[in-house]
């Protein structure tokens, strides 16, 4: 308790507060009411104000208390106007974005106000605006279900009830197409402060609560501990020789002890202890809304962007899904043009693949055949990134459900997804996953294996159109890494397909997607053991050598394509003309540069040289590729 017996501010919750409506319906007045009729303005700032006024010739308003505290703001003496605070005798509101602020749209859609209650304004003499409509929708996509709605400026129509009614009708209809039910419709008028503290005689006729008794009865938005454990990775920090891996728990909760998954690489480690700021003790447990930092029992890479989450409620992993999008860009969203999405701490390059349907916001009426997406308007569309991303449904867990999409430089959308169809390589990630969880590992690492070969194990794919000397450059590749200490093994595709595919027709192995899964499987034992593989094969598409990168992760991937000079290569590391490729000496050279550049055969060799191999093959993990 304070001095005066009034309770500490400091003590009370902090409840998060939008205050949304048409331009001139009323905003910045109910604000400034709200602030005065709580006694939450700077001291003597309402006298100032009137005084002011009475300076001016002018009638005193309530939206002059805004005003005045920007100019101080402008000035550097008092509050960010982005955060308005008031307090009641149960708590604290802070109003996100107050009216007039800039940003004020562009943040709610965004979901950067992450608030909890909101407040939606109309005028009670213009109407349902646009604005309106629009704002309900903004509230949907935030996912917002502590609404009020406040009928405005009463006084301007008499306190009519049937004007109140009719408004209430109209937009309770319209909510409700969209899932929402607005708690109360609170009569007011915010210039007179009828109905804001406290109920008044001029609204007789309406029995519910006044605004702040509106708000007091919102429930504080509890932290999400029920939904499974999701933290992304804002940074990774060393100290003391430890590596922090730092972040905010979005969702759930996590424990010393506990085994996590990091996606989408699929590496795994164990929580060996959480950091959090500013304790005594360190906690051994960390909760949904906590930035924290954590260490692992062994040092593995991750990065900004990465996704920890337990291995029992793994995230979506993919780079095609369908969302719901709202658009406030000066251009026109379309096909064609390329944004950056942002989810949690994730940036990735996205397109739009196909416009499902297109609406109006203002009216939910569907624009037929639309194949953009102008300023203000909404869409269900299915988005494509370049690199997997990782996410759940908004329906099952919010925050790693909602995005923003950035136009160059500003953000100019924002949204939800909603649902997810796996693809091929959806289900493919899905294998390997499982595979990765559940394969048998060996004790000697990667790095062991490196250090003992003088060089990374590396996957080498040549490609190109057929008869252009892809084979002998490989045998010739094979034969010269081989004399240079590397260990380099030819894998031909039609050697696994006449192997260990041979149970199966080809024609159907192509189409189930067979022949890459069980030649990547193959490709990966060879890489586990430490060796560069090469392979010429055509017995897969290039369009597929995503799948196989990613069956062989984490090993890496070196890409050559042979053309006739009137092909091309989107994606390739080295592209070669038929004549160079003839050229066996001078193209092996070319690759074993590049590979000298890549940093694959900068191990030191040790006393070990030379040695005879050994590779410990699993039957169990052989198991996994014959499946």
């Amino acid at each position: 308790m304070s001095n005066n017996g009034k309770v500490n501010l400091l003590e009370k919750r902090l409840m998060k507060l939008v205050i949304v409506g048409h331009v001139d319906h009323g905003k910045s007045t109910l604000v400034g009411r709200l602030m005065s009729d709580t006694d939450s303005l700077p001291d003597g700032k309402l006298d100032f104000v009137k005084d002011v006024c009475k300076r001016q010739g002018k009638e005193f308003e309530f939206a002059f208390l805004l005003d005045a505290l920007e100019e101080e703001q402008d000035q550097g003496i008092t509050i960010d106007t982005s955060q308005i605070f008031f307090n009641t005798k149960k708590r604290r509101y802070v109003i996100i974005d107050a009216p007039g602020h800039k940003e004020f749209l562009k943040n709610m859609v965004t979901g950067a106000a992450n608030a909890e209650s909101a407040l939606l304004l109309i005028d009670a003499y213009e109407g349902i605006q646009e604005q309106s409509r629009r704002h309900g929708y903004i509230l949907k996509l935030l996912g917002l279900t502590q609404v009020a709605v406040v009928i405005n400026k009463m006084d301007l129509v008499n306190y009519d009830p049937e004007v109140y009614y009719k408004i209430k009708s109209e937009y309770t209809k319209f909510l409700s197409s969209m899932g929402i039910t607005a708690r109360e419709f609170i009569p007011v008028s915010a210039k007179l402060g009828v109905n804001i503290a406290k109920a008044s005689e001029e609204i007789n006729w309406y029995k519910g609560p006044s605004i702040l008794g509106m708000l007091d009865q919102f429930s504080e938005k509890q932290p999400p501990t029920h939904l499974p454990f999701r933290f992304p990775v804002q940074d990774v920090y060393k100290f003391d020789e430890r590596r922090i891996i730092s972040g905010r728990v979005e969702s759930g909760t996590v424990k010393v002890g506990d085994q996590i998954v990091f996606s989408p690489s699929n590496k795994v480690g164990v929580v060996n202890s959480i950091e959090a700021w500013s304790v005594e003790n360190q906690p051994i447990e960390a909760k949904a809304s906590e930035s924290i930092g954590f260490t692992l029992d062994e040092q593995i890479f991750v990065e900004r962007g990465d996704v920890a989450t337990l291995k029992s409620d793994l995230p979506i992993v993919s780079t095609t899904f369908d969302v719901n999008v709202f658009w406030m860009g000066k251009r026109h969203l379309e096909k064609g043009r390329t944004y950056t999405l942002k989810l949690t701490t994730q940036e990735v390059v996205c397109e739009v693949v196909v416009f499902k349907k297109v609406v109006d916001a203002s009216t939910l009426e569907t624009l037929e055949g639309q194949e953009f997406l102008a300023k203000n308007d909404v869409a269900e569309v299915t988005l494509r990134t370049i690199t997997p991303v990782v996410f759940d449904l908004f329906g099952s867990i919010p925050t790693t459900g909602r995005f923003v999409l950035v136009d160059g430089y500003d953000v100019c959308g924002g949204g939800i997804i909603t649902t997810y169809t796996p693809n091929k390589t959806d289900r493919l990630r899905d294998e390997v996953r499982h595979r990765d969880f559940h394969w048998l590992k060996s004790d000697i690492k990667l790095e062991e294996r490196a250090y003992r070969n003088g060089h990374q194990s590396t996957l080498i794919l040549i490609v190109g159109s057929s008869g252009l000397g892809k084979s002998k450059l490989a045998k010739y590749l094979e034969r010269k890494l081989f004399e240079l200490n590397y260990q380099s093994y030819l894998l031909d595709g039609r050697n696994v397909a006449l192997g260990v595919s041979a149970d199966i027709e080809l024609q159907q192995k192509k189409q189930e997607g067979e022949v890459l899964r069980r030649f990547g499987e193959v490709a990966k034992l060879f890489l586990d053991a430490g060796h560069v593989v090469i392979s010429t094969s055509n017995i897969f598409n290039q369009e597929d050598h995503t799948d196989l990168r990613l069956l062989v992760e984490p090993c890496q991937v070196v890409e050559i394509f042979v053309t006739d000079e009137k092909e091309t290569s989107k994606n390739c590391d080295i592209k070669l003309s038929r004549v160079e490729a003839e050229k066996e000496s001078e193209a092996s050279n070319t690759i074993y540069e590049y590979l000298k550049n890549k940093k694959i055969p900068k191990y030191k060799k040790s006393i070990w040289e030379p040695y005879v191999g050994i590779y410990c093959v699993s039957f169990f993990n052989l198991h996994y590729y014959c499946l």
